[in-house]
């Protein structure tokens, strides 16, 4: 919403409730296109006529998928699992009129942690809350700590592809 509110667009924040499909069997595209239809689609509904848009961010690494983390020793482990390794984050979008079907697309970028010990990681986890964050952590707090460098859209990797979005509206 704050990427949206800072490109200059007028928002409204609605929040679907969707439960959230977490099958380590699909693509990394695939689950994060499915989960933002699935929000989209709980919102959609009660707004007819306005464009609707919902996003699904996943991180994944080595064929296994990084939701949000139970708790903060899960988190914990997924910070010490991705530490020092390169994981793809996908942020999957929904786009359309309530009333009608949303489009989707989605974008890639690949993020290159430091290496973290698990002091750093602790000191990090307690400076954010990564409870609500896929892979328990959040590129827009305090991200510059963890992460070394990364290939792609820094946006994408804090939940809304800006770029690719604003070229798939210009394709509109």
């Amino acid at each position: 919403m704050r990427l949206l509110q800072e490109a200059g667009f007028s928002v409204e924040r609605c929040v679907s409730n969707a439960p959230e499909i977490e099958d380590a069997g699909l693509a990394p595209e695939a689950l994060a296109m499915e989960n933002a239809r699935l929000k989209w689609a709980a919102v959609a509904g009660a707004h007819g006529g306005k464009l609707v848009l919902a996003a699904d961010t996943v991180v994944w690494l080595d064929g296994k998928f990084y939701a949000k983390p139970a708790d903060m020793a899960d988190a914990e482990r997924m910070l010490g699992e991705l530490a020092g390794r390169t994981h793809r984050v996908v942020t999957g979008v929904a786009l359309g009129i309530g009333g009608g079907e949303p489009r989707s697309f989605f974008d890639g970028t690949l993020v290159t942690f430091r290496e973290l010990g698990v002091v750093e990681i602790r000191e990090y986890l307690g400076s954010i809350d990564p409870l609500d964050k896929a892979g328990g952590y959040a590129a827009q707090d305090g991200g510059e700590r963890i992460i070394a460098s990364f290939e792609g859209s820094m946006s994408n990797v804090v939940g809304l592809p800006m770029e690719a979005l604003a070229a798939y509206l210009r394709q509109e």
